[in-house]
């Protein structure tokens, strides 16, 4: 039975993924800004800057294991309610920031609100949502995110650093709102035996018309068995999903998705295209808002793997196609002389490099497409729904701090990478992880389309 207020509970938890989009977003145009400020104690030089960028998702690490405790205890609206407050905080630190020291402070509250966000609002969805449309309400959290990217990158263009944390601030304000008024998960309430309030949850998700006590008795079943021990982490129910998770998040990273959005600027500029980087920003972040909403419209009627099958051949054949483009344009003398990316890139061959610069240009459009379309929404969208409530907590703790303590090192060692393995090297290794992610797709990851959470943990037992 469809309900309108099942979309407005999506849409005030969803407000999470929008804020923790304005966090990513908001080191782009603002790190350019902060390199040249006349205030010496807030300007950054090239080290500071790329922890400026990175500092956020040891922050969102952080925010994972936080998440996965409070989730459990506070619930799961308490918990997105909660999280407005570092997000607000942070970017208050960040205003009256007098030093670097506090810039980094700023930025790690709100990297720690963006790992609750990324743990709490995928589980809060997939809970209350039914079958039909869990595929396409779990993917607006990255469709989310990604608008949030790109308004950061649009609101950069005009608004100065410090008027710019003020409007990244406001969609956590209007979630804290928007959320007082939503009901907590039917699972999460039938966990703590409250049984009316969780068919007054269910009225209010699924109308006054449904069967309320069916799916409530649904529901029970699963939830019978109180509390876990460290124990039954040897049930292949458990550590099977949870293994399942963490591999995802794995591949995620190793896709090399911030390796190239890292590079996407020097393309730009390499290619010819007399755009500044905003613009470019504003086309990768278009580009990527347009191929998450497909996903978000098809994931329902494709189910989850097809997607993942697409992602990972366009991520694998434009990944090849980066590593050609370099290959073709840069000097041999270049490519283990200087670990420095922009250092290689501007060395180039000046005649190769115009006449293939398309190459690069298509190869980051297909990529970005590409990531939009399956790695980048599937994997959350799977992680909340896989695994068994009693260790939903510890399982998505789990999988939110692999996601960002991968997305740290690949951010922070892509230089070095680049010195040991060359820049094609490096976009060579991305494309044998991409073929190795369809691999694992077609072995590991199970179809969930359509199914109830309760029969996907049947399906792990």
């Amino acid at each position: 039975v469809q309900n309108k207020k099942l979309y407005l509970a999506t849409f005030a938890a969803v407000l999470g993924p929008l804020s923790f989009g304005f966090v990513l977003g908001y080191s782009s145009p603002v790190i350019p800004e902060l390199r040249k400020i006349n205030d010496p104690k807030l300007r950054l030089d090239s080290n500071q800057a790329s922890w400026f960028g990175s500092v956020v998702t040891l922050g969102a690490a952080a925010g994972g294991i936080l998440g996965g405790y409070l989730v459990d205890k506070a619930g799961r609206k308490l918990s997105l309610m909660l999280c407005s407050i570092p997000y607000v905080f942070g970017y208050i630190v960040i205003i009256s920031a007098q030093n670097v020291w506090m810039l980094y402070f700023g930025r790690m509250l709100t990297g720690l609100a963006s790992g609750i966000t990324s743990l709490v609002v995928p589980m809060y969805i997939s809970e209350v949502s039914h079958p039909n449309v869990r595929g396409m309400l779990g993917s607006c959290v990255q469709l989310m995110v990604v608008t949030g990217i790109l308004g950061a990158y649009v609101a950069g263009i005009t608004l100065k650093w410090h008027w710019l944390a003020v409007l990244c601030a406001f969609p956590s304000c209007i979630m804290l709102l928007f959320m007082s008024f939503m009901p907590e998960t039917p699972r999460f309430l039938l966990n703590r035996n409250k049984r009316s309030e969780a068919i007054a949850s269910l009225r209010f998700l699924r109308g006054p018309h449904a069967d309320h006590e069916w799916e409530c008795r649904q529901i029970e079943d699963s939830v019978q068995e109180e509390g876990l021990n460290l124990s039954e982490f040897k049930n292949p129910s458990i550590y099977r999903p949870l293994l399942t998770g963490v591999a995802l998040m794995f591949f995620q990273q190793v896709t090399g998705i911030n390796a190239v959005m890292f590079y996407a600027e020097t393309i730009f500029e390499n290619a010819d295209f007399k755009v500044i980087w905003v613009m470019a920003s504003v086309v990768v972040g278009s580009i990527q808002v347009c191929f998450t909403a497909v996903a978000a419209l098809i994931i329902d009627k494709t189910g989850r793997k097809v997607l993942l099958y697409i992602s990972g051949i366009i991520m694998a054949l434009s990944t090849a196609l980066f590593g050609l483009y370099f290959k073709m344009i840069l000097p041999n003398r270049n490519n283990s002389s200087n670990p420095d990316v922009w250092f290689t890139l501007n060395s180039a061959s000046p005649g190769t490099e115009s006449s293939i610069s398309w190459l690069a240009v298509v190869s980051l459009g297909l990529f970005v497409a590409g990531f939009a379309l399956g790695w980048g929404p599937v994997p959350w969208l799977v992680i909340s729904e896989i695994f068994p409530l009693k260790a939903r907590g510890i399982s998505s703790s789990a999988c939110v701090l692999t996601n960002w303590v991968m997305a740290f090192l690949v951010t922070k060692e892509f230089n070095d990478f680049i010195g040991f393995l060359t820049s094609y090297g490096t976009f060579w290794l991305f494309s044998a992880f991409c073929c190795l992610n369809v691999t694992f797709t077609a072995f590991y990851i199970p179809e969930t389309k359509g199914q109830t959470l309760e029969q996907i943990e049947a399906y792990y037992r």
